[in-house]
């Protein structure tokens, strides 16, 4: 199949930003497109190739660290293809970025992850540089990306819905799409269980096989283990655990005050091209969300 004949929309995350959701309760009942999950990313070339029949294609994966990496093999196949990137303000997205590593097996304090101050955790400050993301995009494609917000989600999740569908021309029915959460995050006391465990007996830079079978059956048995401490830790006592919290609020500040512009400038961004480069005319359900955008601004 030549690229002329069809088009290819791809939402390239970001992750933490409500993507497993999206990816298992809202996309798969879109109608008039060809969905790609994400466990099948890897497959779409060979998909492409064969599916003759179809014209429009809708790619789902999450990248975060590794997102420049991806857009630029992507681009370089598909450069008509129009991306997809949500974000979420950079406070939360690095909190909840950090919870997920935790509840991993990750045993180092939030600073030792990522430090606003120093910039020596695993995480540096390049990795939050949203506007940096949005350049690669440009760079490798040629269409503007259509920049969407976590916290619209979940203030107006309809309205979010909306813009989504008529971005890609489908549409879908309110009524298929439940508005519950696909799973619960994990509590503080589990994740500090699982922090502390992960310090003491999980390698916190695991070395994993090249073949592809052996590194599936390495993560297995990591998560294995961090689940066998996640879930009963519900039933231990409170008193086991410090009251100080996961994460200092203090340092979720710093990260807010660093990132301030640049969170100011993925929303000009969106109130500037979100419409206007994509449509050729005001797409009503994203007008919506620029009104609720010049309202938090």
């Amino acid at each position: 199949m030549s690229q002329g004949k069809t088009e290819i929309f791809f939402h390239v995350g970001l992750g933490k930003t409500a993507t497993t959701y999206l990816q298992y309760e809202f996309f798969p009942k879109l109608r008039g497109i060809r969905y790609i999950q994400r466990t099948k990313y890897k497959d779409f070339d060979k998909i492409y190739q064969k599916e003759n029949v179809v014209n429009r294609f809708f790619i789902s994966r999450e990248f975060d660290q590794q997102l420049h990496r991806e857009v630029k093999q992507f681009g370089a196949k598909y450069p008509d293809a129009k991306l997809i990137i949500i974000f979420r303000r950079h406070d939360g997205w690095i909190a909840s970025q950090y919870r997920r590593f935790v509840k991993n097996g990750f045993g180092g304090t939030f600073t030792e992850f990522y430090d606003p101050d120093k910039n020596t955790g695993q995480w540096k400050h390049d990795d939050l540089d949203y506007m940096s993301k949005i350049k690669s995009i440009e760079a490798y494609f040629k269409h503007k990306p259509l920049v969407l917000f976590y916290e619209d989600l979940k203030a107006n999740p309809h309205i979010f819905f909306d813009a989504f569908a008529e971005y890609l021309g489908v549409s879908y029915s309110k009524y298929d799409i439940s508005l519950k959460p696909t799973h619960k995050s994990y509590n503080t006391k589990q994740l500090k269980a699982m922090r502390w465990v992960g310090s003491k007996v999980l390698s916190q830079k695991p070395k994993w096989s090249k073949i592809r079978f052996v590194r599936w059956l390495q993560r297995r048995s990591r998560l294995l283990i961090c689940y066998l401490i996640l879930y009963p830790a519900m039933l231990f006592p409170e008193d086991w655990f410090s009251n100080e919290p996961l994460i200092d609020p203090e340092e979720l500040e710093k990260v807010r005050i660093r990132f301030a512009d640049d969170w100011q400038a993925v929303h000009d961004y969106a109130r500037k091209n979100n419409w206007s480069d994509h449509l050729g005319t005001i797409n009503p359900s994203l007008m919506r969300l620029g009104k609720i955008l010049n309202k938090a601004s």
